[in-house]
């Protein structure tokens, strides 16, 4: 290994001075993005593989010379040379199922590798958390070259607002692919973001929709800034930081395999799970507000101007609602506040993708979203006992928002009545203690060590979970619906409307009748958040029936010779690779600078 002086001068501090090397380098790097950054946005828009150049150079020395991650590099340019080579080459309907199946399988892979042979302790460097950011960028990429570029089976009208917003048209170079892939703001913690948003704040177009006084100053171009908010949103993360280095010392994971912590009361043991939950929160809140910091500094931050209020907004990669996540009242408001762009990636990159075309996500898409998400996150037991926990708790909050929260509104259904505080208090501390529980195999992560703790409790909020079940899905659930739907002011006043309608008008009580059935099979709405589907929308009774349409897809695609097909485009894939690879330099083929072929699904050049 070659003499790296970064890295010696790097370890050399942290010596002297008693600071964690592992937070030492990580702080460099997110640190000093904020003095790059001040080079990087003095590059004229019209230079655009200069930005990408010096934004990719920046990613090198962190790699190499602050984090010394050669293997980690390696680890990374297999994944971003892999998604670049198929979405350019390989014209298929597959392609997008293809990359995903490989870059998530590279990731899982040393997920396991991190798991079971890596033993250099809490002060290594793990390359994985980076490729978990990288794995959102390049399936997310491969989606939406595929929208932009594959008109087979497709038209670009037929796609959604989302999707054509998100749409690649033209395949980038390999340079400006690189700039993308290992933005050095995000490059180590996120958050993900979108090719197109990124290449649209390359070249400046990104602020098009700014006014034309603020978009031009002097009869020049100027790029939108807001210095301010950057600096306050990193002094915040320095105070994050600050917190997840004194937290330690008060709370500790190994304080509760200790005897010391078996003998406390029930309630010290739940409390502890809370404030342990909320330490360990300490990080990640440090990392995604000072990388978000970062990004508005440099303009990637900005997401439009509003001219109503005048106002510009600059949460374009917000990845973390910390008043939000705090200070949820139920589940899934404190989930949505959580990790936002990875709920973003699962539900229009994942759920949504894996859906039947032309039919509703069902079984098929839940199951493999939530699976998806673990996988995303690691091959440690922790995260499914979290995930499972976190699947019934969304299922459960959403019982009581149904069935309780009416019962302290009034008729309007909006206006609080005089007691509801009440409500809101006790939905409150309940989140609070729920999430403390829930996320301590997430914590922990081993399987023995994550039952202990729940254990501990006695598994308290699992067997609360077995009794809201219990009332709301149990024999006796009809009668504990209808005692909550009597108490409710809004629901109670409208059906006595409908109940008196029906009786005087036989026809419209039966429109009535059909009103209420249909509200009470879709009253209920889909969250996706860190890959949690709510219990009762997973569609596990559609289970077998999507198995039988895929059975009868995949026999369809094979009677047509859909396999004799993909080889055929593998092989011109590989055939189309191969010519730009040998031409001579004089041609016009493969430039890792400018070449940027534009091809339909067939690989017929588009005019």
């Amino acid at each position: 290994m070659m003499y790296n002086p970064v890295d010696t001068g790097i370890t050399v501090l942290a010596e002297r001075f008693g600071i964690s090397n592992f937070i030492l380098r990580y702080a460099t790097c997110l640190l000093g993005s904020f003095v790059f950054n001040l080079f990087l946005r003095r590059i004229p828009d019209n230079k655009v593989n200069l930005k990408c150049f010096f934004i990719t150079s920046v990613s090198m020395f962190y790699l190499f010379g602050v984090l010394n991650l050669y293997q980690g590099f390696q680890t990374l340019f297999i994944s971003t040379t892999f998604t670049y080579l198929i979405s350019r080459f390989y014209k298929s309907r597959f392609m997008p199922f293809v990359n995903f199946g490989f870059v998530m399988g590279h990731l899982a892979l040393n997920h396991f590798s991190a798991q079971f042979y890596d033993s250099e302790g809490p002060e290594a460097i793990d390359i994985t958390g980076s490729q978990m950011v990288l794995v959102m960028k390049l399936t997310a990429f491969a989606w939406s070259y595929y929208d932009g570029s594959y008109s087979k089976d497709h038209k670009f009208e037929d796609l959604t607002e989302y999707q054509k917003l998100r749409a690649v048209k033209k395949h980038p170079s390999f340079l400006k692919f690189m700039a993308f892939a290992y933005f050095y703001p995000t490059l180590l913690t996120g958050p993900s973001f979108d090719f197109a948003d990124f290449d649209r704040w390359l070249d400046g177009s990104l602020y098009d929709d700014l006014p034309p006084t603020k978009r031009f100053k002097n009869g020049k171009k100027q790029t939108p800034k807001n210095d301010c908010l950057a600096l306050w949103k990193a002094l915040q993360g320095l105070g994050w930081i600050a917190l997840s280095m004194v937290s330690p010392s008060y709370i500790t994971t190994s304080y509760m395999f200790k005897p010391e912590f078996g003998s406390k009361s029930f309630f010290f043991k739940i409390h502890y799970f809370f404030f342990l939950g909320l330490t360990y929160r300490f990080k990640y809140y440090a990392a995604w507000t000072i990388a978000e910091a970062s990004c508005i500094l440099c303009g990637l931050g900005y997401n439009g101007y509003d001219s109503k209020t005048q106002k510009t907004k600059w949460n374009r990669v917000q990845n973390i609602s910390i008043w939000g996540m705090e200070m949820g009242q139920n589940c899934h408001e404190t989930l949505e506040a959580w990790n936002m762009n990875t709920n973003k990636w699962l539900k229009y990159y994942v759920y949504l993708r894996v859906a039947r075309k032309g039919k509703k996500p069902g079984f098929r898409s839940t199951m493999f979203t939530f699976l998806t998400s673990a996988f995303w996150h690691g091959t440690r037991p922790g995260y499914y006992l979290t995930f499972a926990t976190g699947a019934l708790c969304q299922t459960c909050g959403k019982f009581f928002r149904r069935h309780l929260r009416p019962i302290f509104l009034a008729e309007d259904g909006i206006t609080p009545v005089s007691y509801k505080w009440i409500y809101d208090v006790v939905c409150f501390y309940v989140t609070k203690i729920t999430f403390g529980y829930m996320v301590q195999p997430f914590i922990v992560l081993g399987f023995k060590e994550s039952i202990y703790a729940w254990g501990s409790v006695y598994f308290v909020l699992h067997l609360g979970i077995a009794l809201t079940f219990f009332l709301f899905r149990g024999p006796y659930a009809k009668s504990v619906i209808a005692f909550c739907t009597s108490k409710q002011p809004k629901e109670a006043k409208r059906r006595s409307v409908e109940n008196d309608i029906a009786k005087k008008s036989s026809s419209l009580g039966d429109i009535l009748a059909d009103k209420q059935a249909f509200e009470k099979e879709n009253s209920s709405e889909m969250d996706i958040s860190m890959g949690i589907p709510p219990v009762d929308k997973t569609y596990v009774g559609n289970a077998k029936k999507e198995w039988a349409e895929f059975l009868q897809d995949y026999n369809d695609w094979r009677n047509e010779k859909g396999l004799e097909i993909e080889e055929q485009n593998l092989l011109k894939a590989f055939q189309d690779f191969k010519e730009e690879i040998t031409m001579p330099n004089n041609a016009k083929k493969m430039s890792f600078e400018n070449y940027s072929p534009k091809t339909t699904l067939s690989g017929d050049k588009k005019d």
